[in-house]
């Protein structure tokens, strides 16, 4: 699960790799005028409050860090990046079996489930895939080439076949 987790990030950073700071941080494209970094900081925000709860077992989703630099310089996202694949890494496969509180507020108020760590960190991983898709959206809006082929789909997704 790491392993994929990670490969799944360093597509973020391949992509940050290729494009100006001023393509990371551009907020032009309609409907919701979010950046590429804004969407790179909110998924990473998301495994930064996974790692912020492991000591105590109790995970609260809405307790992001929300950097605005992070969002705004790309130094600073790669820098996020590499911070959770550390962190990602230092986990045991074991570690993935422990149970957390995880807290999140729905819309109505504050609620919590029980997860076990695994299961949060592959949620995590489905969070960041559909932001990639968002971001996919606005770098084709911008006229930037995907990374590649798989940036922003689900590995399970379907291939198009050729004909």
């Amino acid at each position: 699960m790491i392993e994929a987790i990670e490969k799944n990030l360093r597509k973020g950073t391949n992509l940050l790799n290729q494009i100006s700071n001023e393509q990371y941080s551009d907020c032009s494209v309609a409907p919701y005028y979010s950046s590429i970094g804004c969407h790179l900081r909110h998924m990473l925000d998301v495994f930064s409050c996974i790692f912020e709860g492991l000591e105590d077992h109790e995970i609260f989703l809405n307790k992001r860090n929300r950097d605005k630099c992070a969002e705004t310089e790309i130094k600073l996202g790669l820098q996020y990046i590499e911070r959770i694949i550390v962190q990602l890494n230092l986990l045991k496969n074991n570690d993935l079996d422990k149970k957390v509180q995880v807290k999140d507020d729905m819309g109505l108020g504050v609620v919590n489930a029980n997860y076990t760590l695994g299961a949060i960190l592959m949620q995590a991983n489905s969070h960041a895939i559909h932001h990639f898709a968002s971001i996919g959206y606005i770098i084709y809006q911008l006229g930037i080439a995907l990374p590649d082929a798989s940036f922003g789909f689900n590995p399970t997704t379907p291939k198009k076949v050729k004909v």
